[in-house]
């Protein structure tokens, strides 16, 4: 008897410290709602872009990407975020799509503007950066390596040095 009431003090201990670990992680990782006006933005390439992803400022969580679709007159890509209400963008604010690093998630990055003019809820931002993935930024890296140094005539080598004729 004395052995299964240990057993059970010792299960609810362990469920206890579990579920305190879940709520600090929870409340620590900024996954609670935010409250706050909407705004919209539409880009040509989102590059894998989630539900639930970030939406920052100068590298501060300012938001959260509510939802994604798909403008059916443009096809563009269309993001709606939440905004804090202690932050009130500008009207000329930028957005784009960054990531993390290298292998990181994506988030929204907002580029605050200068306007004295402030974004109503629902309002739409219309200065916008597409995302260019590693493998879009190679490839114009490469081109633009290559564009200036069109390869060698067929022949001699291009180091080897030619007379000119009447020498």
């Amino acid at each position: 008897m004395g052995r299964n009431l240990i057993e059970t003090i010792m299960g609810a201990v362990v469920l206890a410290v579990a579920g305190f670990f879940l709520a600090f992680a929870w409340r620590h990782a900024g996954m609670d709602e935010i409250k706050g006006y909407t705004v919209t933005a539409q880009f040509a390439g989102i590059g894998g872009l989630d539900d639930g992803a970030d939406v920052r400022i100068n590298g501060i969580k300012v938001g959260n990407v509510i939802s994604q679709g798909l403008d059916p007159v443009t096809y563009n890509a269309k993001v709606k975020m939440v905004i804090s209400n202690d932050i009130r963008l500008p009207t000329d604010t930028e957005a784009s799509i960054a990531a993390e690093g290298l292998l990181g998630g994506k988030y929204v990055k907002l580029i605050p503007g200068h306007a004295g003019e402030r974004l109503a809820d629902g309002a739409e931002l219309t200065k916008t950066k597409d995302y260019k993935s590693i493998e879009e930024m190679v490839g114009q890296l490469i081109f633009l390596a290559t564009a200036d140094n069109p390869p060698a005539a067929t022949g001699a080598p291009a180091s080897a040095p030619t007379e000119a004729p009447g020498q």
